[in-house]
């Protein structure tokens, strides 16, 4: 794996970092000044670059805003975390205005700093894969019938600068869809921002778009770019455009309509020449109905309309994601990749995939950290692949019942995170999981099943066995999700870093 560079005059920083790094198998090269970055950079090999460069702002050897000011312009896409003073603040708004990724305040909280080592990683390698990915978009979209007329719809609007409505199920690849229509069109040299405007405060939505001057509200320190300045020259994606706020809808109309919009709290126009790509899996006609959508925003909206098919619609192309996912999530690791056999494959093309190819994905993730041998086996495979419940047929009952008045949230009702893919104590001598396969409102039934099913049984430890079990699912879902990384999984889980450390080695979750 590629190393994480620390610059500061600062031995005990240095020293630090390098061992909470190293507890986290983070390789990393640290430097006193400035002048060795660059003299590094001049003689680097593709394999020696940096993930990530963390660096003080002032040192005796030179400026850190210096030196990320040289470093952009050789490595634009190198995410830099400017470490600063308290009384150095004025100069952490120049390291974001000179393109820092963030900046980390002295002193700092340990753990909090490899949090954000670790965001700036995530950032430096989806950069990374986005740039492969974007070379193979058609491999990575897939080659069955029902994905043909989506290939062709791309090719059309090529040359197009209309504004495209992506429809589809959560997780069923619009993104790639509108990286795709991006990656093919007249504006592929400029930039391609993302937002996902369901998953951000309404508070803040409106900051995220259009930006915010100086003073505009409490925390507004400085002046911030919005979505629409950042994507100037390229393409906006606005992802679940179906769940946006009404007085927002507003906003994003006038912009549609003139290409110009006010930061929040400015009173000067912005103009802005952005193509806009808005995605959905709402049923934006019937929320026009409900009057929970602007009715004239919808048809700015829907100039072209792509429906992408769920994965369930496509399941020759489930052989090929898989690998490739496989080896992605091998690469990101930096671990080798694992193969899976015909057998195995040929349970995941019977399975309903819920949460589509992102499903898929993390399925893939999973079983590159819990997988115990290089060769994946049906065995290997998370309960709910293997569940009949979840099944095409099971799936395919559920949308005869939409379209016949159910409804469509129905599909949440199949487990979509794997828990484990062992039964038993086996060899391990890990917690049978406790599964619930079943609506997720139902779940306590299916406690209450498993409880009877011990008391019955005659077992006196019925407290401790279920605690065990539901312990480490709880665990083992959020390493997955963390694809292993642990202190993120005691983060999501709102536990300790030491605490998820001992429930591990108490529950022989790392044998």
């Amino acid at each position: 794996m590629k190393p994480i560079w620390i610059v500061d005059d600062d031995q005990s920083i240095r020293f630090v970092l390098e061992k909470a790094l190293m507890r986290e198998n983070l390789p990393t090269r640290s430097f006193t000044h400035p002048r060795e970055v660059l003299q590094a950079l001049n003689n680097i090999t593709p394999e020696d670059s940096p993930l990530v460069l963390v660096s003080d702002i002032r040192m005796p050897g030179g400026s850190g805003l210096d030196l990320l000011a040289q470093v952009k312009e050789r490595m634009p896409g190198l995410p830099v975390i400017i470490m600063t003073a308290y009384s150095d603040l004025d100069s952490a708004v120049s390291a974001f205005q000179g393109g820092a990724f963030e900046y980390l305040p002295k002193p700092f909280d340990l753990t909090k700093a490899i949090e954000l080592i670790r965001r700036a990683l995530e950032e430096s390698q989806r950069e990374a894969v986005g740039a492969v990915d974007a070379d193979n978009t058609p491999e990575m979209l897939g080659q069955a019938p029902a994905m043909q007329d989506v290939f062709r719809a791309i090719g059309r609007l090529s040359q197009s600068n209309v504004t495209v409505m992506i429809t589809g199920e959560s997780g069923s690849g619009k993104e790639l869809v509108a990286r795709a229509l991006h990656k093919h069109s007249q504006r592929a040299a400029g930039p391609f921002v993302a937002i996902n405007t369901a998953a951000i405060p309404k508070d803040l939505l409106e900051s995220e778009l259009f930006g915010h001057e100086r003073g505009a509200f409490t925390g507004a320190q400085t002046m911030r770019r919005g979505r629409f300045e950042q994507a100037d020259g390229g393409t906006l994606f606005l992802d679940e455009i179906g769940d946006m706020k009404f007085d927002l809808q507003t906003r994003l109309l006038r912009v549609l309509s003139d290409g110009n919009f006010y930061r929040v709290g400015g009173h000067s126009a912005i103009k802005t020449n952005v193509r806009v790509i808005a995605a959905t899996h709402q049923n934006l006609e019937q929320r026009v109905a409900e009057g929970s959508f602007r009715e004239d925003l919808f048809h700015r909206l829907n100039v072209i309309r792509l429906r992408l098919p769920p994965l369930r619609e496509r399941r020759e192309d489930i052989p090929v994601l898989t690998r490739h996912f496989l080896q992605q999530s091998a690469q990101q690791l930096g671990v080798e990749a694992k193969r899976i056999s015909d057998s195995a494959i040929a349970l995941l093309q019977d399975f309903a995939f819920p949460g589509n190819v992102r499903q898929l994905e993390n399925i893939c993730h999973w079983l590159t950290v819990m997988a115990p041998a290089q060769a994946i086996e049906p065995k290997d495979l998370p309960p709910e692949v293997l569940s009949p419940s979840t099944s095409y047929a099971a799936v395919s009952a559920i949308a005869a019942g939409s379209l016949n008045g159910a409804s469509h949230e129905a599909t949440a009702a199949v487990p979509v995170g794997p828990p484990t893919a062992l039964n038993g104590h086996g060899q391990s001598g890990m917690p049978k999981p406790l599964v619930l396969n079943m609506p997720s409102e139902d779940w306590q039934s299916g406690l209450e099943t498993q409880a009877m099913a011990l008391l019955v049984d005659g077992r006196t430890d019925v407290w401790d066995e279920l605690t065990k079990r539901f312990e480490a699912t709880l665990i083992q879902t959020a390493l997955a999700h963390t694809r292993g990384r642990r202190i993120d999984a005691a983060n999501k889980l709102g536990i300790g870093r030491n605490t998820i450390t001992r429930k591990i080695q108490e529950l022989g979750l790392d044998d």
